[in-house]
């Protein structure tokens, strides 16, 4: 079997084989090999030219109907035309959209973008291309928040939740938001390699001996966020839609693609659309050079994660004894831990912070197990739950444990009951339950790093930090910082955002602690363990 140096060894191997790989194939996507004989005095017929390069004078034309395919003029409402349109200026205008019956009733609605000639109607021009995109989306409807005391509510529900019985069903809401790019470059592709992923949004037409492409219509998925979408009622007979046009290069062009697509694949493997929406907010509202760093650090943020988890199961699979560690704090962890995953789960929070909650929840689980010396032993069907004894150190321990939670309660308890009090009068939530979880996430995010109190007080009576964890700690305290980062870029929770800074001042008084009882490596410590650093003893002879 493989040692755990040799386990951390390879995982450090693939994490930098997969920053590699991902280095690699972002250059293949940003990088667009030209056409080698773009630069001959005569057209080449290998290579594929601009049609923008002619300077056409353009109009863009925005219709909508009912139908997903439309062979002609009729059956469709024109809502915006721009004559004279100019591919390098960028504009922003909202209309009116008229809301068919159709459409109200629970129905879907398409945009049909034309770019063609100026002054020849998008059906009667030969060299137009146009760029279907739904105005509609289907998505269960936010559950009204009340005050639970009065039963006065935020808003209005409504029309449409009104009507509906289970507010479980998916209803029709609309995007309000409809962003346009045109690729602006004169590029030259090379006929016989086209790029995948530009090709099937362009359009060839032959002028002459040479092969040109028309304008490249993109239509950007990722700018329609949840946070734009409006409910269409039955009441309702017209919508606002802002329609914003921007170029863009075809490198930009490129990656956009691929991270549309990518968003796409993550609501196949079943990822709701307000799962997708924060992989969305991510691209939209960050700048690309963030990004790339976010990218970059993200797989720093995995490497520890996997060293961190890895290195605090087996520091606690060792353990046999709780001396100098503070049982308070483990059980604290474990309560708050479980709380907080409860909390993003009622908030209907991004998988991408889910996930990882979920699991640190199980492992605080499993440490809470090992803490009080747990063992369970069936007897038939009943399960009988058994606590191990303590010994006198451990005792020891216990009671500067006991003593600085006496300290603590003065404090603590009066804030949380106070605070739960002051939510439940002026805060509105979607249920007592909401309120439960709201109410104990609120006192772990604003009061919980008091709980790590116990544990520096435990330090501090024993004048010793031997008995901590420090390899989980140090790869926890970079994954803390990587949070920070993190709370700028992913859309969470303002509490949860705000204790990913209040990690950080709890591990600089731990680096504190540490440097003020420093730890001889070379001895077995003061309890009687091995530190978990121990110098390499020589092979045995067998």
């Amino acid at each position: 079997m493989l040692s755990r140096s040799s386990l951390s060894g390879l995982a450090v191997g693939l994490f930098a084989l997969y920053v590699a790989h991902t280095g690699w194939v972002m250059y293949g996507i940003v990088y667009t090999r030209p056409c080698p004989a773009a630069g001959a005095a005569a057209a080449h017929p290998a290579c594929v030219w601009p049609y923008l390069a002619r300077r056409p004078k353009l109009q863009l034309s925005v219709y909508t109907t009912t139908r997903s395919n439309i062979g002609a003029e009729s059956n469709v409402d024109l809502v915006l035309n721009v004559e004279d349109f100019d591919v390098e200026s960028k504009f922003e205008r909202t209309v009116n959209v008229s809301v068919p019956k159709k459409t109200r009733n629970n129905g879907t609605l398409y945009a049909y973008i034309f770019l063609h000639h100026a002054g020849v109607l998008p059906w009667h021009d030969g060299k137009q291309v146009h760029i279907v995109s739904p105005l509609t989306t289907y998505m269960v409807p936010k559950p009204e928040e009340i005050n639970l005391l009065t039963g006065e509510s935020t808003t209005q529900q409504i029309e449409a939740e009104k009507q509906t019985s289970a507010l479980d069903e998916p209803v029709s809401h609309w995007r309000s938001r409809l962003t346009l790019n045109v690729m602006v470059e004169d590029f030259v592709f090379d006929g016989s390699s086209l790029p995948a992923d530009v090709h099937r949004y362009m359009k060839m037409v032959q002028l002459g001996k040479t092969v040109h492409y028309l304008p490249i219509l993109f239509i950007d998925q990722l700018s329609n966020r949840v946070k734009d979408l409006m409910v269409i009622n039955r009441s309702t007979t017209e919508l606002p839609l802002t329609v914003s046009y921007d170029k863009i290069s075809l490198g930009k062009l490129r990656f956009w693609i691929h991270m549309q697509d990518a968003v796409y694949s993550l609501q196949q493997f079943g990822f709701s659309e307000k799962d997708a929406d924060e992989v969305k907010g991510i691209f939209v509202d960050t700048n690309l050079y963030f990004l790339a760093l976010t990218f970059f650090v993200a797989a720093f943020h995995l490497l520890f994660d996997f060293l961190a988890f890895k290195n605090d199961i087996s520091y606690w699979k060792k353990k046999r004894s709780m001396i100098g560690m503070s049982t308070k704090a483990v059980l604290w962890r474990c309560f708050s831990t479980v709380v907080i995953f409860l909390f993003l789960l009622d908030e209907q929070t991004s998988l991408l912070v889910l996930i990882p909650a979920g699991i640190g929840a199980v492992i605080e689980l499993w440490k809470v197990k090992k803490a009080l010396k747990m063992t369970v032993k069936w007897q038939g069907i009943w399960p009988k739950i058994q606590f191990g004894t303590y010994n006198d150190s451990e005792k020891k321990t216990e009671e500067y444990d006991a003593q600085a939670m006496k300290y603590l309660s003065y404090l603590l308890y009066p804030l949380c009951i106070g605070g739960a009090g002051y939510s439940l009068l002026n805060v509105k939530y979607k249920s007592w339950y909401s309120w439960l979880i709201n109410s104990f996430v609120n006192g772990v995010y604003a009061f919980g790093f008091l709980f790590m109190l116990p544990q520096l007080f435990v330090n501090y009576k024993m004048k010793s930090v031997a008995h901590l964890p420090w390899k989980a700690f140090t790869y926890k305290a970079f994954n803390t910082f990587i949070d920070d980062i993190f709370a700028f870029i992913i859309t969470m929770p303002t509490s949860h955002r705000l204790a990913c800074f209040r990690d950080d001042v709890v591990f600089l008084v731990y680096l504190y602690q540490r440097w003020l009882y420093p730890v001889d490596k070379s001895r077995v410590n003061e309890y009687g363990e091995s530190y978990e650093e121990k110098p390499k003893k020589k092979a045995h002879k067998e």
